[in-house]
């Protein structure tokens, strides 16, 4: 073997090598640069899909405890509503006392617009402040894949 091909293939080696471990760093650096990673945060959504008031209450407890473990600023929480849980988020809700502190706390609170029209509900009949979401399980799906934590109080 020639001198000149046996560094050749050790330079190859060396730069395939180099590649492999530089590949990984350079690809979060990019990803850092273009902004789609976030700070380390933690991201939960809750389910709320049941006309239970003792659920609505165990949810937004969830909600607070989550913050409260976790730290307000380092933890995004959402509470979707959505079916016979759309009764959460109304204006005479029986829970409504609680969902202000939630909204103050920066829990967001989304209603779900597919029950909303097929319950003919207004958003006029909801509770101030509220975000909504086309499709609360849509919402929940595209959540989950995005890499936030799934509960179902």
């Amino acid at each position: 073997m020639k001198p000149s091909s046996a560094i050749s293939r050790l330079a190859s080696a060396l730069l395939l090598a180099a590649a492999a471990v530089l590949a990984p760093v350079m690809s979060h650096a990019q990803a850092t640069a273009q902004g789609t990673q976030k700070a380390d945060r933690y991201k939960v959504v809750l389910q709320v899909s049941d006309n239970d008031p003792a659920k609505w209450n165990l949810a937004l407890n969830n909600a607070r405890n989550i913050q409260q473990d976790l730290g307000k600023g380092n933890v995004d929480v959402e509470i979707v509503a959505y079916g016979p849980g759309l009764g959460m988020l109304k204006m005479e809700s029986k829970v409504a006392d609680r969902l202000a502190q939630a909204l103050d706390n920066n829990v967001a609170l989304l209603a779900c617009e597919n029950t909303m029209r097929n319950t003919k509900v207004q958003k006029s009949d909801m509770y101030g402040g509220i975000g909504y979401v086309d499709a609360g399980v849509v919402h929940i799906m595209k959540r989950q894949r995005e890499g936030w934590a799934y509960v179902r109080p």
